[in-house]
């Protein structure tokens, strides 16, 4: 197939989605796709479509400090490009999506789109993650300006399958995992010298509001067992300075960075424990690398976020937002290492279900099915 894949924000791999895009992209070339990519990226691949950024003026500071740029429409590349291909998948609803999305229309392209942000990631830029009205608001911006558009919509998760159905959104709704890279299975790591007899727990994700890594580093300050814990927190983004202030005051401050793939495989797989305060989150990816590489997680139980899904026992969520309920989990875990241990075996027979093939075999019927102007019956998708 020729496949349009257009992507508002695909630059650096600091984010999930960048990252789950990228990953897209790269295995339907090796299956032998041809796949055309109109971004901002300055990636200079083949079948790459360079666009410029939106200058947003007296915000610009903002928007770099965020590490997210917006492309601007180019309409000329968009309908070049589009017109050469069999279906348009377009990953977000923001000004170079619905260019793509109006453009693709009146050429009569097979549409598909990705549920990648949700309300909570804009709103929480403005502090208003938690408001109700200013998030149904954006769910129906995002509806009327885009996705009522399209035909088919990737889900990563139930959850977000089933909000999107609770706010009207009527297209195929495909649920589909982003999937875990290979890079991330059990197998034997050494902790470094500097962390040897520490507790190590791990968290990762973007440095914002809406994932909360100041629960992990409140509880911590309140766990019993707080001078041996070591937090490691892999990841990027505005609230890295506030974050190591807060982490500044534990016997042993947070150790905050950014890894490869590879890097981040070997962490998980010597740390002890996985911790994901996020309020907000359609899949986290990075949960599931963590639980395939046997981490036993801790999830917060948000009513707004899908991880919660993934786990497998009570022991394994504690309450949104409450840093010590955290802390008492974290403790329970600490002093019980047979109980991890178990756990770990559950987590990676769990993960399997999460492997990148399967979820790109699907991703690749999905395609098939929109050229084909396809749509199952609720039994088959149940099957």
């Amino acid at each position: 197939m020729k496949i349009a894949i257009i992507a508002d924000v695909l630059g650096e791999e600091n984010n999930g989605t960048a990252i789950t895009v990228k990953r897209l992209i790269d295995c339907l070339k090796e299956r032998g796709h041809d796949v055309q990519v109109v971004s901002p990226s300055p990636c200079t691949d083949e079948g790459y479509h360079r666009v410029d950024t939106i200058d947003f003026k007296v915000f610009n500071k903002y928007v770099k400090k965020n590490g997210v740029a917006l492309a601007k429409p180019n309409e000329e590349l968009l309908r070049r490009v589009i017109s050469d291909c069999d279906v348009v998948h377009i990953l977000m609803p923001f000004a170079l999506g619905r260019a793509a999305m109006r453009i693709a229309a009146e050429l009569g392209k097979p549409r598909t789109t990705a549920f990648h942000v949700q309300p909570e990631n804009v709103s929480s830029h403005f502090g208003l993650q938690r408001s109700r009205s200013v998030n149904k608001y954006i769910y129906k911006n995002f509806y009327d300006k885009f996705y009522k558009y399209s035909e088919y919509i990737h889900c990563p998760t139930q959850f977000i399958a089933d909000t999107l159905a609770k706010n009207g959104y009527d297209a195929d709704l495909r649920v589909i995992s982003n999937g875990v890279d290979p890079v991330y299975k059990a197998q034997k790591a050494q902790k470094p010298k500097e962390l040897a007899g520490k507790f190590c727990i791990l968290t990762t994700g973007r440095l914002s509001r809406e994932k909360c890594q100041k629960d992990l580093i409140k509880a911590v300050k309140r766990s019993k067992y707080a001078d041996k814990i070591q937090i490691l927190i892999a990841g990027d983004g505005p609230l890295k300075r506030k974050l190591l202030r807060m982490g500044s005051r534990l016997k042993n401050p947070p150790d905050i960075s950014f890894h490869t793939k590879e890097e981040l495989a070997e962490r998980i797989n010597y740390c002890d424990l996985y911790v994901h305060p996020s309020y907000a989150e359609i899949e986290s990816i990075a949960c599931v690398e963590a639980i395939t590489c046997g981490l036993v997680p801790v999830i917060a139980d948000s009513k707004k976020s899908a991880t919660k899904d993934f786990a497998l026992t009570d022991a394994d969520l504690y309450t949104s937002g409450d840093p010590s309920a955290l802390a008492k989990k974290i403790d329970y875990f600490i002093e019980n290492p047979q109980v991890r241990q178990e756990l770990s075996e559950r987590y990676v027979a769990y993960g399997e279900r999460f492997r990148l093939d399967k979820c790109i075999d699907k991703m690749e019927e999905m395609f098939e099915d929109a050229v084909a102007h396809r749509h199952p019956s609720a039994e088959e998708k149940r099957a």
